[in-house]
């Protein structure tokens, strides 16, 4: 027998699934309402502790409310119960205990999800965390079977399993977001076939580029971001379950079984290094903090362009907002708002940084703190993602606008550069003759395709007249041809590959 989670999928063969809904019946339902009550956790009567056999006194409610972690560890419901399952599963096969108590924790454990996800089960700080109350419930709702569920396990191994589930599924969503996002920047880019832009370095104009290119730039830094989010799922992917408090068990269990059920690659291999590591956690945290600065770029360069000085792109009103006090205005303020989140989402990984930096091994109580920026960094970078794609899906750009503006600049330049490099005369030289020609074009208050052949051959006499093929932002775009390059052909080739790669042909 296998176990099953609905947030995972039919693990294997636990015929009590399929059946599971046709088979719970009303008395289950009344049981657990009565154990359970429906009362809050502030009014919950008080009860001694699962851990609390060598205790005297009760936990103050000072310490009690500072100690709690169900507020916000409950997202985990969904891998908790799925790793009882298999954990169940497992101790039955190893002979841990009988098949009847396998079968009534699986069972207890499937009306326990129905009532979490039907928002008719009470989360009680009193009993501290996620996976106190799946259990305490499931005593309260089965008794004596559900007390063999915690042989062979600890919180330590139960929290990280739950952490690595929960991660590998949030990986699987963030993905998916990445790939919407790409799909947005790539249909923008079809819809701006030939547009020339100013290509900017420390944002000055440095030479034209086709739009199509930067935003396959953008396309391109995505498709990192979601390599290394693939990379980590590999990482997080090992199973701690079994690995205990710290030390692993006496028991006769089988970790493979477990890590096999829950659609882990393999157990993890020591168990101090697995209730202890939180490295898979600081590496996904950190690579959502990259696609938080590849977004807040986005969102910056787009903010500049949508300013009256540029007025390059134009967002629709459905993605714009106005001011309170001065009726002329229309912000793209979910592009400052994805700028400014990002510095939330960095602020998440320095968390987790700062609070592993000083632990020994092995599990410390401080890992508890390691979930609420887990939670917040998923949450941002997804919606960040999504409005993102919203955005893009909403704007356009201002071609005349932009045309007015490649005049100015000198962005042929290089490309007169590479011209002379053709006549012979090495890069150095032409970049002097180069930055001759753009001094006397100044001095003029023109472009350099408007100086004459003689003011040319002033300078150098090596200038023809087929100069002129060179100069002017069209001509220049047409001369790139290295791979990757802002030429048409070149783009053609970069748009075809994405189109292919994100199923747009």
């Amino acid at each position: 027998m296998q176990c099953a989670s609905p947030s995972l999928g039919a693990i294997a063969d636990l015929s009590w699934i399929a059946g599971r809904r046709r088979k719970r019946r009303s008395v289950h339902i009344v049981a657990m309402a009565m154990a359970m009550g429906s009362a809050s956790s502030s009014s919950a009567a008080a009860e001694v502790k699962l851990w609390g056999g060598r205790f005297q006194q009760r936990t103050t409610n000072a310490v009690e409310s500072f100690s709690e972690s169900v507020s916000y560890d409950k997202k985990l419901y969904k891998e908790d119960l799925a790793g009882s399952c298999a954990h169940a599963v497992m101790l039955a096969k190893q002979g841990l205990m009988s098949e009847e108590d396998r079968d009534a924790i699986l069972k207890g454990i499937a009306e326990i999800e129905a009532r979490i996800e039907s928002g008719n089960f009470t989360w009680r700080s009193d009993r501290e965390d996620v996976h106190m109350n799946v259990e305490a419930a499931l005593t309260d709702l089965i008794g004596e079977p559900a007390k063999k569920l915690h042989t062979a396990r600890s919180r330590n191994d139960q929290v990280a399993t739950d952490v690595r589930l929960w991660c590998r599924n949030a990986i699987d969503n963030l993905v998916k977001k990445i790939i919407a996002l790409q799909i947005a920047l790539v249909q923008l880019a079809l819809d701006n076939e030939g547009l020339v832009v100013p290509g900017y370095t420390h944002l000055q104009r440095a030479q034209p580029i086709l739009l199509q290119h930067l935003l396959l730039a953008y396309v391109e830094q995505l498709e990192r971001d979601a390599g290394r989010l693939k990379d980590c799922r590999c990482r997080i992917n090992f199973s701690p379950l079994g690995s205990c408090a710290l030390a692993g068990t006496g028991l006769p269990i089988d970790r493979f079984m477990t890590a096999e059920a829950l659609g882990f690659t393999a157990p993890l291999r020591n168990s101090v290094d697995a209730v202890s590591d939180r490295d898979f956690l600081i590496e996904f945290l950190a690579a959502n903090s990259i696609i938080a600065v590849h977004l807040s770029r986005i969102g910056e360069e787009w903010v500049l362009w949508a300013s009256e000085e540029f007025g390059f792109l134009i967002p629709s009103d459905a993605v714009s907002t106005g001011s309170s006090i001065m009726p002329q205005k229309k912000n793209p303020d979910p592009m400052e708002l994805v700028r400014g989140k990002s510095a939330r989402v960095i602020g998440d990984l320095m968390t987790v940084l700062v609070l592993c930096k000083g632990l020994p091994q092995a599990y410390n109580r401080d890992l508890q703190e390691d979930k609420e920026p887990l939670f917040d960094s998923v949450e941002t970078i997804g919606t960040v993602l999504e409005v993102t794609t919203e955005f893009s899906q909403n704007v356009t750009f201002n071609r005349k606008r932009i045309s007015a503006s490649l005049s100015a600049g000198h962005l042929d330049a290089t490309t007169m550069a590479d011209y002379l490099v053709n006549k012979g005369i090495p890069f150095r030289t032409s970049h002097d003759i180069v930055g001759k020609a753009v001094a006397v074009a100044i001095s003029k208050d023109v472009e350099l395709s408007k100086l004459t052949l003689e003011e040319l051959r002033s300078i150098n006499p090596v200038f023809e007249d087929d100069v002129y093929e060179y100069l002017g932002v069209e001509n220049a775009v047409k001369r790139f041809q290295s791979y990757g390059s802002t030429g048409a052909s070149c783009v053609k080739e970069q748009l075809q590959y994405w189109c292919e790669k994100l199923k747009l042909v």
